[in-house]
Protein backbone atom coordinates (compact mmCIF):
# COMPACT_ATOMS: atom_id res chain seq x y z
CA UNK A 1 0.00 0.00 0.00
CA UNK A 2 1.35 3.41 -0.97
CA UNK A 3 1.75 5.86 1.88
CA UNK A 4 0.32 9.34 1.57
CA UNK A 5 3.82 10.72 1.05
CA UNK A 6 4.64 8.17 -1.67
CA UNK A 7 1.41 9.01 -3.48
CA UNK A 8 2.09 12.74 -3.18
CA UNK A 9 5.67 12.31 -4.44
CA UNK A 10 4.47 10.23 -7.37
CA UNK A 11 1.87 12.79 -8.39
CA UNK A 12 4.40 15.62 -8.13
CA UNK A 13 6.81 13.67 -10.30
CA UNK A 14 4.32 12.94 -13.12
CA UNK A 15 2.35 16.19 -13.07
CA UNK A 16 4.21 18.09 -15.81
CA UNK A 17 4.59 15.07 -18.10
CA UNK A 18 0.91 14.22 -17.70
CA UNK A 19 -0.03 17.81 -18.49
CA UNK A 20 2.05 17.72 -21.67
CA UNK A 21 0.45 14.44 -22.73
CA UNK A 22 -3.02 15.85 -22.17
CA UNK A 23 -2.09 19.08 -23.95
CA UNK A 24 -0.84 17.16 -26.99
CA UNK A 25 -4.11 15.25 -27.04
CA UNK A 26 -6.65 18.06 -26.55
CA UNK A 27 -4.76 21.20 -27.71
CA UNK A 28 -6.26 23.34 -24.92
CA UNK A 29 -4.30 24.32 -21.79
CA UNK A 30 -7.32 24.63 -19.51
CA UNK A 31 -8.85 21.35 -20.59
CA UNK A 32 -5.48 19.62 -20.25
CA UNK A 33 -5.16 20.89 -16.68
CA UNK A 34 -8.67 19.65 -15.89
CA UNK A 35 -7.91 16.24 -17.37
CA UNK A 36 -4.72 15.86 -15.33
CA UNK A 37 -6.50 16.97 -12.18
CA UNK A 38 -9.34 14.50 -12.81
CA UNK A 39 -6.87 11.68 -13.45
CA UNK A 40 -4.97 12.47 -10.26
CA UNK A 41 -8.18 12.59 -8.24
CA UNK A 42 -9.32 9.25 -9.65
CA UNK A 43 -5.98 7.66 -8.81
CA UNK A 44 -6.07 9.07 -5.29
CA UNK A 45 -9.69 8.13 -4.62
CA UNK A 46 -9.73 4.65 -6.11
CA UNK A 47 -6.17 3.32 -6.12
CA UNK A 48 -4.34 4.84 -3.15
CA UNK A 49 -4.33 1.40 -1.55
CA UNK A 50 -2.21 -0.06 -4.35
CA UNK A 51 1.56 -0.61 -3.99
CA UNK A 52 3.75 2.30 -5.22
CA UNK A 53 5.23 0.27 -8.10
CA UNK A 54 1.75 -0.14 -9.63
CA UNK A 55 0.96 3.60 -9.60
CA UNK A 56 2.69 4.59 -12.90
CA UNK A 57 0.80 2.06 -15.01
CA UNK A 58 -2.51 2.75 -13.24
CA UNK A 59 -2.09 6.50 -13.61
CA UNK A 60 -1.30 6.28 -17.33
CA UNK A 61 -4.36 4.12 -17.91
CA UNK A 62 -6.54 6.58 -15.97
CA UNK A 63 -5.04 9.55 -17.84
CA UNK A 64 -5.64 8.01 -21.27
CA UNK A 65 -9.20 7.02 -20.34
CA UNK A 66 -9.88 10.54 -19.04
CA UNK A 67 -8.68 11.97 -22.36
CA UNK A 68 -10.95 9.57 -24.25
CA UNK A 69 -13.86 10.52 -21.97
CA UNK A 70 -13.26 14.18 -22.82
CA UNK A 71 -13.56 13.43 -26.54
CA UNK A 72 -16.72 11.39 -25.99
CA UNK A 73 -18.29 14.25 -24.03
CA UNK A 74 -17.23 16.76 -26.70
CA UNK A 75 -18.84 14.68 -29.41
CA UNK A 76 -22.07 14.41 -27.47
CA UNK A 77 -22.01 18.07 -26.44
CA UNK A 78 -21.32 19.33 -29.97
CA UNK A 79 -24.32 17.46 -31.35
CA UNK A 80 -26.57 19.13 -28.76
CA UNK A 81 -25.02 22.55 -29.40
CA UNK A 82 -25.67 22.21 -33.12
CA UNK A 83 -29.22 21.18 -32.42
CA UNK A 84 -29.97 24.11 -30.10
CA UNK A 85 -27.86 26.75 -31.87
CA UNK A 86 -30.79 27.48 -34.15
CA UNK A 87 -32.67 28.75 -31.09
CA UNK A 88 -30.01 31.22 -29.90
CA UNK A 89 -30.38 34.87 -30.75
CA UNK A 90 -27.83 36.97 -32.60
CA UNK A 91 -27.39 39.04 -29.39
CA UNK A 92 -26.28 35.93 -27.41
CA UNK A 93 -23.57 35.22 -29.99
CA UNK A 94 -22.25 38.81 -29.77
CA UNK A 95 -21.96 38.59 -25.96
CA UNK A 96 -19.70 35.51 -26.13
CA UNK A 97 -17.65 36.74 -29.06
CA UNK A 98 -15.28 38.92 -26.98
CA UNK A 99 -14.69 36.32 -24.27
CA UNK A 100 -11.04 35.33 -23.92
CA UNK A 101 -9.45 32.84 -21.51
CA UNK A 102 -6.65 33.95 -19.23
CA UNK A 103 -3.31 32.71 -20.41
CA UNK A 104 -1.40 30.31 -18.21
CA UNK A 105 2.30 30.34 -17.84
CA UNK A 106 4.35 27.32 -18.86
CA UNK A 107 6.30 25.63 -16.10
CA UNK A 108 10.00 26.36 -16.00
CA UNK A 109 12.20 23.42 -16.77
CA UNK A 110 15.62 22.78 -15.36
CA UNK A 111 18.22 23.33 -18.02
CA UNK A 112 21.04 20.88 -18.68
CA UNK A 113 23.16 23.70 -20.05
CA UNK A 114 23.67 25.81 -16.96
CA UNK A 115 24.11 29.49 -17.79
CA UNK A 116 24.90 29.22 -21.51
CA UNK A 117 22.06 31.22 -23.07
CA UNK A 118 22.84 30.04 -26.61
CA UNK A 119 22.55 26.39 -25.63
CA UNK A 120 19.38 27.11 -23.63
CA UNK A 121 17.83 28.89 -26.62
CA UNK A 122 18.83 26.07 -28.95
CA UNK A 123 17.38 23.48 -26.58
CA UNK A 124 14.09 25.38 -26.18
CA UNK A 125 13.79 25.76 -29.96
CA UNK A 126 14.36 22.05 -30.54
CA UNK A 127 11.83 21.19 -27.82
CA UNK A 128 9.27 23.50 -29.46
CA UNK A 129 9.88 21.86 -32.86
CA UNK A 130 9.50 18.37 -31.35
CA UNK A 131 6.28 19.38 -29.56
CA UNK A 132 4.81 20.80 -32.78
CA UNK A 133 5.83 17.64 -34.63
CA UNK A 134 4.16 15.49 -31.97
CA UNK A 135 0.93 17.44 -32.45
CA UNK A 136 0.83 16.41 -36.11
CA UNK A 137 0.91 12.68 -35.36
CA UNK A 138 -2.30 10.65 -35.32
CA UNK A 139 -3.62 10.20 -31.77
CA UNK A 140 -2.72 6.52 -31.35
CA UNK A 141 0.80 7.02 -32.71
CA UNK A 142 1.33 10.00 -30.41
CA UNK A 143 -0.02 8.04 -27.44
CA UNK A 144 2.23 5.04 -28.13
CA UNK A 145 5.27 7.25 -28.69
CA UNK A 146 4.75 9.23 -25.48
CA UNK A 147 4.13 6.14 -23.38
CA UNK A 148 7.17 4.31 -24.73
CA UNK A 149 9.73 7.08 -24.97
CA UNK A 150 8.52 9.82 -22.65
CA UNK A 151 7.08 7.68 -19.87
CA UNK A 152 9.69 4.97 -20.55
CA UNK A 153 7.19 2.12 -20.41
CA UNK A 154 8.01 -1.19 -21.97
CA UNK A 155 5.87 -2.54 -24.80
CA UNK A 156 3.64 -4.68 -22.58
CA UNK A 157 2.91 -1.80 -20.17
CA UNK A 158 2.09 0.54 -23.04
CA UNK A 159 -0.19 -2.12 -24.55
CA UNK A 160 -2.08 -2.41 -21.25
CA UNK A 161 -2.52 1.35 -21.00
CA UNK A 162 -3.63 1.68 -24.61
CA UNK A 163 -5.85 -1.39 -24.49
CA UNK A 164 -4.28 -3.00 -27.57
CA UNK A 165 -1.79 -5.70 -28.50
CA UNK A 166 1.96 -5.35 -28.10
CA UNK A 167 2.31 -5.59 -31.88
CA UNK A 168 0.03 -2.57 -32.30
CA UNK A 169 2.17 -0.58 -29.87
CA UNK A 170 5.30 -1.48 -31.82
CA UNK A 171 3.64 -0.53 -35.11
CA UNK A 172 2.37 2.81 -33.76
CA UNK A 173 5.79 3.61 -32.25
CA UNK A 174 7.60 2.73 -35.45
CA UNK A 175 5.31 4.87 -37.59
CA UNK A 176 5.51 7.74 -35.10
CA UNK A 177 9.29 7.58 -34.99
CA UNK A 178 9.63 7.57 -38.78
CA UNK A 179 7.18 10.46 -39.13
CA UNK A 180 8.95 12.49 -36.42
CA UNK A 181 12.38 11.90 -37.93
CA UNK A 182 11.12 13.07 -41.33
CA UNK A 183 9.46 16.16 -39.82
CA UNK A 184 12.50 17.07 -37.75
CA UNK A 185 14.92 16.63 -40.65
CA UNK A 186 12.65 18.84 -42.77
CA UNK A 187 12.92 21.53 -40.07
CA UNK A 188 16.72 21.27 -40.10
CA UNK A 189 17.15 19.45 -36.77
CA UNK A 190 20.21 17.23 -36.85
CA UNK A 191 19.64 13.83 -35.32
Amino acid sequence: MATQQELSDFLSEVELRAYKQALFAVQDEHVALDIVQDAMMKLTEKYAHKPPEQLPLLFQRILQNTIRDFYRRQKSRSSWIMLFSAFSSHQDEKEHEDYDFLETQAANRDSNYGNDPHKQLEQSQVIAIVEKALETLPARQREAFLLRYWEEMDVSEAAKVMGCSEGSVKTHCSRATHALVALLKAKGVKL
